[in-house]
């Protein structure tokens, strides 16, 4: 079993100070997976791993798409250990878009994987994007879950502000339950502190 949490340590991933996530709220850690997964050996590993449990599963699934940018490797490794076709969204004055020649059949199974999922916005704008072009949601996947879904294995039960659909199963190798604050109750804030914007959407 792969310690994720040792993992993305070792890489330099797991940060500490004041976060502005792509959900809008605040934290003091942020998972920056990019830094984990410029190792293709480690990528792999961990696509893997995440493979096995949705095999496991039983779900058949035809295609990986991913939201841009940050989960393009995260799934194009899962699609690679799956040995599925991968594809992704990407944003087009600022809505989620399938573009770049993609196409989708009618009724192909489609797993929608990020890096991580904090509330899963990005999943969802990504899901809705491909069922307009006729495709059915099999599952969500991420490599970490920020702790507000619940995924599958696990016993921690999923926060109100979760927007996967609860009868699609998510699977991600680990939770990490940092704390996360709305912005005008953010104490890191209050403490005269300015949020910072590291993933894919800031700098």
């Amino acid at each position: 079993m792969l310690d994720i949490e040792k993992i993305y340590k070792d890489a330099g991933a797991l940060l500490e100070g004041h976060f502005l996530l792509s959900s809008g709220k605040h934290s003091p850690n942020y998972l920056q997976s990019a830094k984990v997964l410029e190792d293709p050996k480690i990528a792999e590993q961990l696509a893997s791993e995440l493979a096995k449990q949705i095999k496991a599963s039983g779900i058949e699934v035809n295609t990986v798409c991913s939201p841009a940018i940050g989960g393009l490797l995260a799934g194009y490794e899962l699609a690679r250990a799956l040995g599925v076709r991968f594809i992704f969204t990407e944003r087009k004055d600022g809505k989620m878009t399938l573009r770049r020649g993609f196409a989708v059949e009618p009724g192909e199974k489609i797993l929608v994987c990020e890096d991580i999922i904090t509330t899963g916005g990005s999943a969802m704008e990504a899901a809705e994007e491909i069922r307009k072009h006729g495709g059915e949601i099999v599952a969500f996947a991420a490599l970490a879950n920020r702790g507000v879904c619940a995924r599958s294995g696990s016993e921690q039960m999923s926060k109100e502000e979760c927007k996967l659909p609860k009868n699609k199963p998510f699977f991600a190798l680990a939770d990490f339950n940092f704390p996360i604050y709305e912005p005008e109750n953010c104490p890191l804030c209050k403490a005269g502190s300015t949020p910072i914007k590291p993933g894919s959407r800031g700098n």
